[in-house]
């Protein structure tokens, strides 16, 4: 069930978070509702700091064979910074 919250704000501040919400294809009331949503909540885990479409999408790349993506990200990062 929604309501109607009235908030007073500066009014730069305002028109950054429209223009900010327009550039993210989203609303101010969801920007608003997703910042009071994590600050709630009361998990404090990794996945509460997740917005919605990424905890939506998370977890649904399964890899080959049961592999553990740990070893691959390990092996990307010694060829990136060690150049072996």
């Amino acid at each position: 069930m929604n309501s109607k919250l009235t908030l007073l704000l500066d009014k730069k501040t305002i028109e950054k978070a429209k223009t900010f919400a327009k550039t993210n294809n989203t609303s101010l009331s969801s920007l608003v509702q997703d910042f009071f949503e994590r600050l709630v909540d009361k998990e404090g885990n990794e996945q509460a700091r997740l917005s919605p479409t990424v905890k939506e999408l998370a977890g649904i790349l399964k890899m080959k064979n049961g592999s553990d993506p740990d070893i691959y990200k390990e092996q990307y990062l010694s060829e990136k910074y060690l150049h072996e």
